[in-house]
């Protein structure tokens, strides 16, 4: 998503390139991080599913951008197993449906797809701040992209903060005992770990950051 006032659905789709490509970078050590309190699948789901979003782009790519993130949507629950595809495949879900027909993003839209993408994960993860989950990541950015978004900033700046944010929140469900998903079978020995969903998401919010300000 580019710096500039409006994104278009070809600079959607070339964030969602540069993100696989970024998924692909990190699948080993997202693999690592979920080996350590879960089933060690994050990182090679996530690679996998960004690849077939990839392959359906390069067959058509969608002219707005809700159609091309319901085009990731769509892919990643079909082709992404564990909890990684019904989480971010809702998120994504959720964000296109905000952004309605609009054929060029601003801020404030932006602000509103991740909020939307938010409440997509909270829906059907039932998780919350503290959790030790993606939404530790997710909730602060989305809240920092809504502060940035009031102070007229550009969209690469929004993200960026939104990516910091996440970065913080990341970091911040090492000490936690995990009370969601396969990590809160472990008890207490799920804390000293950095959930690999807040570490995902983060990762893809830097990406959606640096596609944005390379534009």
């Amino acid at each position: 998503m580019p710096a500039r006032a409006g994104c278009s659905a070809g600079d959607v789709a070339g964030a969602v390139r540069a993100v696989a490509a970024v998924v692909a970078e990190h699948r080993v050590e997202l693999i690592q991080l979920d080996r350590a309190i879960g089933d060690g699948d994050h990182g090679e789901n996530l690679d996998r599913g960004f690849k077939a979003v990839v392959s359906k782009l390069d067959e058509s790519t969608p002219d707005t951008p809700a159609g091309v993130l319901k085009l990731v949507a769509t892919t990643l629950i079909s082709k992404v197993g564990g909890a990684a595809g019904p989480l971010y495949g809702t998120a994504f879900l959720r964000a296109a449906t905000a952004l309605g027909d609009a054929t060029e993003l601003g801020t404030a839209e932006v602000a509103e797809a991740l909020r939307a993408a938010l409440g997509g994960v909270v829906a059907r993860g039932k998780a919350e701040v503290g959790d030790k989950t993606m939404v530790d990541a997710l909730d602060p950015a989305v809240r920092a992209a809504e502060k940035a978004a009031g102070e007229q900033v550009s969209v690469a700046a929004l993200l960026s903060a939104a990516a910091d944010a996440a970065a913080a929140g990341a970091e911040s469900t090492v000490p936690l005992v995990a009370r969601k998903g396969r990590a809160s079978y472990l008890g207490e020995r799920s804390a000293g770990h950095l959930d690999p969903g807040a570490r995902s998401t983060m990762l893809l919010l830097r990406s959606f950051a640096d596609s944005a300000g390379a534009s």
